[in-house]
């Protein structure tokens, strides 16, 4: 039997600064396993995400609705530009979206281009629709923000959800329905929007009031 048998068999411990090495040792393939591990699943998360911008629909899909990974072409298309904040006019209104009885979050950032903002943006995902113009007497409408957002909004549609099959596509602002095209509904301080998608349920009301931060 070799020596190294022996003196296991005869329960001979190793020297201590042996056994702290090995401690050590294995201490540090954790951390090191546990890191690796940790930066995969970003580099998954990270992937995942950058896959489901590309592969977004021209409509947005269904919801929820992210915001553009670029946000820089949906300013345009709402005919906006980005820039600094605008102190002409300042003033909130408020949108609130409900699928099949659903809230759908209104994401923050619409219309923000990292430092930059268009006149009509979110800054947080509570719904409100933040107006900074630069000039007096601007009128910004519920379509250039959902033009931002990437998100179709028409009479008849609502993302990819179109209207039809016993489905329908309401309006109201401060609880007084809007007919036509929800798009074209210009944006006033202090208002509330309420867009409400599914089959009518008689039950239901949607908001007719928020309640705005002192400084809103």
């Amino acid at each position: 039997m070799s020596p190294e048998v022996i003196q296991e068999d005869q329960g001979l411990a190793e020297p201590a600064e042996v056994t702290r090495e090995h401690r050590n040792g294995r201490r540090r393939s954790l951390i090191a396993g546990i890191a690796v591990i940790a930066l995969a699943a970003a580099g998954i998360g990270a992937y995942q995400y950058a896959q489901a911008q590309s592969v977004r629909p021209a409509d947005g899909g269904t919801p929820p609705w992210p915001i553009p990974a670029d946000p820089v072409p949906g300013i345009r298309t709402a005919g906006l530009t980005a820039g600094p904040m605008g102190h002409a006019e300042h003033y909130h209104a408020h949108l609130t979206i409900f699928v099949d009885g659903e809230e759908v979050e209104v994401p923050a950032d619409i219309g923000i281009d990292g430092d930059d903002m268009s006149p009509v943006h979110t800054h947080d995902d509570r719904g409100v629709i933040h107006v900074e113009s630069h000039a007096k007497g601007d009128v910004f409408t519920l379509g250039q923000i959902f033009k931002q957002w990437g998100v179709t909004l028409s009479a008849g549609q609502i993302g990819a959800l179109k209207t039809g099959n016993g489905r329908t596509l309401t309006a109201e602002v401060d609880g007084k329905p809007v007919t036509g095209d929800p798009a074209a509904i210009a944006i006033r301080p202090h208002e509330q929007i309420s867009l409400v998608y599914g089959v009518p349920d008689p039950s239901f009301s949607p908001p007719t009031s928020f309640t705005f931060k002192p400084d809103e």
